[in-house]
């Protein structure tokens, strides 16, 4: 069985990530856990009458999560029209990453799925600092980033953007394969070119990589090099009109550089397409 955790913050962009994650396991027994996760900032006060209002106010905010949470669950089970799925709400009184990292751990999660809103009311996801975060810092799960605007349906290709200056282990695309399968979805494999001409090592590299998806519909291209590698994704993404982009979560590479690079540089970065994210395995 599937083990899909899904954040939530009650907002409209959390839900249709929920809506995704279920759509597309729509044929998978799966057991998708809603996760919300909230702090009350302590008055830093040490009176009594200071220590009382901490604990009012932490009961109050708790009380009024679980009922949201609650309702969500009662939802979901009820739209549910899939036997083999089954839904559990999880409350952390935490930061979203400690309780993400703490639950991918205990659950045993295979996929995490978050929302996240388009830049201006675009249909794009921007990697804002939440996301980046959570990318960074959850590395041992795939994360599903899925933007608000996203229209969930069908689709017949999937995007796989690489350098070939990663040693793929057959793990690491598995969840990315996976979904190539439940799908049934060609794999469109692109280089981004950052050299006039592979060498050595990355020829070996793409070898390993096709030696992996021997039996599946895919294809090689290479994309003209372009000074802003982020940017020429964007447009790839675009041309395809494919319904995913996926990428290894690389601490080398263009990947690297997209997610470390300042704010303002990485906001151009973001595609129409739900974004997977895949973890390094050592």
């Amino acid at each position: 069985m599937m083990r899909i955790l899904l954040p939530t913050d009650f907002s409209k962009n959390a839900w249709h990530a929920i809506q995704y994650a279920i759509y597309l396991f729509d044929s998978i027994p799966c057991h998708f856990y809603v996760l919300h996760a909230h702090q009350v900032s302590p008055s830093g006060l040490v009176s009594t009458i200071n220590k009382e209002h901490d604990t009012r106010l932490y009961e109050i905010t708790q009380s009024e999560a679980k009922q949201k949470l609650d309702k969500i669950i009662k939802r979901l089970t009820t739209i549910n029209k899939v036997a083999r799925h089954q839904f559990e709400g999880l409350l952390e009184s935490d930061t979203l990453l400690n309780a993400l990292g703490r639950n991918v751990i205990d659950q045993d999660i295979d996929f995490v799925f978050m929302g996240t809103q388009g830049a201006s009311g675009m249909k794009e996801v921007f990697l804002g600092s939440n996301t980046v975060k959570v990318i960074r810092n959850i590395d041992n799960c795939p994360v599903m980033v899925v933007p608000e605007q996203y229209e969930i349906g069908l689709y017949k290709e999937i995007l796989f953007a690489t350098d070939y200056k990663h040693y793929y282990k057959k793990a690491e695309l598995k969840p990315l394969l996976d979904l190539v399968s439940i799908t049934r979805a060609s794999l469109r494999v692109a280089h981004i070119s950052e050299e006039e001409s592979l060498d050595e090592e990355q020829q070996q590299l793409k070898k390993l990589l096709e030696g992996f998806l021997a039996g599946m519909e895919y294809r090689f291209e290479d994309l003209a090099y372009y000074p802003d590698v982020s940017a020429r994704i964007r447009e790839w993404s675009a041309e395809t009109h494919a319904g995913m982009l996926a990428m290894i979560n690389s601490q080398h590479g263009f990947f690297s550089r997209i997610t470390r690079d300042p704010v303002v540089k990485r906001i151009a970065f973001h595609t129409e397409v739900p974004f997977l994210v895949l973890p390094v395995i050592p």
